[in-house]
């Protein structure tokens, strides 16, 4: 009898071993690793190239990527894709070190929030892909635009990139590091500073800034350029009036405002709004001069003749009203 007792408690103690086997194995999970890139500014800075301009900037960095992952290509695996992340954070990392790059090269950054222009970066993508038989390679594509201090858009958005080829295993994320770092790097590379910097200084001459129109800011070289006008008329004593008549939808035209009186001679700076130095040819200086007892007279001056010589100068006879 005793031999048929064990036997039911046996098979009850396998039974239990079994599944608490196959419960231990369903609870096991693993835990992907994470990786780090760390983010680094490796650019040849040019250094003070832009000292000394007129206006101050200031830079807003936005994260418009669609894909935030690191690594979106991984032709390594079909079924694995690594878990990356980065140090610092782009969001923190771009704003940095652009700034950093600006101030190098000169740019006077946060000077004067009532004269500061703005450039605006919107982060397309910035990512680094495996792809077999060529390696890592980085992405980095933004849009930029710039606007005045009262902005107003004066540089439309453009699209810069940056990328960089590393050759390298696909378990090497330090050939990858080095990708993303210096597609980063080409990509501010790729900005036109010269054009930036180009709103934030005033030129000598207009002709070097044949595009900038005057504001009423004073930051062109338009404003800043004194005319000589020397206004005569026989007999002398006729008020001089002015205005401008325009071509161009750029200008608008202007009544008449009054100047001196004859003989007059003196300097003026040209604070037309919409100026430009391209369109200045589109562009007349209307001259009047009035006298009791004599009928009107009216000469008109085209601006860009006016701006190449500096000078207004004419010599106006009156005529007699018929008694």
């Amino acid at each position: 009898m005793k031999k048929y007792i064990f036997i039911p408690a046996i098979a009850m103690v396998i039974v239990l071993a079994f599944f608490s086997c196959s419960s231990s194995r369903k609870t096991t999970t693993s835990t992907p690793s994470i990786y780090t890139l760390n983010l680094a500014l490796v650019s040849n800075i040019p250094a003070d190239k832009y000292v000394n301009l007129e206006y101050g900037i200031r830079v807003n960095v936005q994260d418009g990527r669609a894909d935030k992952r690191i690594i979106q290509i991984y032709d390594a695996s079909a079924t694995y894709l690594p878990h990356v992340q980065t140090n610092p954070s782009i969001g923190a990392f771009i704003p940095e070190s652009t700034r950093r790059y600006m101030r190098t090269m000169g740019f006077n950054l946060d000077a004067d929030v009532a004269t500061d222009y703005m450039m605006q970066i919107v982060v397309k993508e910035f990512h680094v892909d495996y792809l077999s038989g060529i390696g890592w390679n980085g992405t980095v594509v933004m849009d930029l635009k710039v606007f005045d201090h009262n902005r107003a858009t004066v540089y439309p958005t453009v699209e810069v990139s940056g990328r960089s080829t590393i050759s390298g295993s696909a378990s090497s994320l330090n050939a990858a590091n080095f990708a993303i770092n210096k597609a980063y790097a080409n990509a501010l590379d790729d900005i036109d500073w010269d054009r930036i910097a180009f709103f934030l200084k005033r030129a000598d001459n207009p002709k070097n800034e044949a595009n900038k129109n005057v504001s009423g800011e004073g930051n062109t070289a338009l404003e800043h350029l004194i005319v000589h006008w020397n206004v005569e008329s026989r007999p002398r004593g006729g008020d001089v009036y002015w205005r401008v008549v325009s071509q161009t939808d750029k200008v608008k035209n202007q009544n008449y405002k009054w100047l001196a009186t004859t003989p007059f001679e003196g300097t003026k700076a040209l604070n037309i709004p919409g100026l430009t130095y391209n369109n200045s040819g589109d562009v007349q200086i209307e001259i009047k001069v009035e006298k009791e007892g004599y009928y009107p007279q009216v000469r008109q001056y085209n601006l860009r003749s006016i701006i190449d010589e500096k000078e207004v100068s004419a010599m106006i006879p009156l005529v007699k009203e018929d008694e």
